[in-house]
């Protein structure tokens, strides 16, 4: 594994783990001098950038498997994607970030792009043909379901969100 994956790696390590992501702590999990780190990386923003890249081209993965069968194991995939707790902190420290820093904002417009991007040919594998406004409302109920299951983490908040998203998909079904 070349350093800049060690480094994405350990990042992904720390937000499992619950910790903070700092280029220090990043630094020593992966194994490489801070200068390392902050050549590949220069700000804890671009690192998280990385991982959510990794990330969503991980969850791409996932719901690709699940996109040729029904609408219920494709909604089944989203709430266990959304509630990997990695994932829900990436999000959560790159919407701070950028909240901190208002030159984040574009590259964040750019990131919810290329992500709903690639969401649309999993849902049209999955027989449904959506809009601009489909990818927008199943967005939000993906990013609110992950949100809520990080905050209540137990089991009926899963399900919970295995429920929700099947009855997103359903809407938008019905209009495709």
């Amino acid at each position: 594994m070349d350093v800049r994956a060690r480094i994405i790696e350990a990042a992904l390590g720390l937000l499992a783990e619950g910790g903070e992501i700092t280029q220090p702590r990043v630094a020593r999990a992966a194994g490489v001098r801070q200068s390392h780190l902050t050549y590949y990386f220069p700000t804890v923003t671009d690192l998280l950038q990385a991982v959510a890249r990794l990330s969503c081209d991980r969850l791409g993965s996932e719901l690709g498997l699940a996109s040729g069968r029904r609408r219920a194991s494709l909604a089944q995939g989203m709430a266990r994607a959304s509630a990997d707790k990695r994932r829900v902190r990436m999000m959560l420290g790159l919407v701070a970030a950028a909240d901190r820093d208002r030159t984040l904002k574009p590259r964040m417009r750019a990131f919810v792009k290329e992500l709903r991007a690639r969401i649309a040919p999993l849902l049209k594998a999955g027989g449904l043909d959506v809009g601009d406004a489909d990818l927008a409302f199943l967005h939000t109920v993906i990013i609110g379901s992950a949100v809520l299951q990080f905050a209540r983490d137990n089991a009926e908040a899963r399900r919970e969100a295995g429920t929700v998203l099947e009855r997103a998909l359903q809407c938008i079904g019905q209009r495709s």
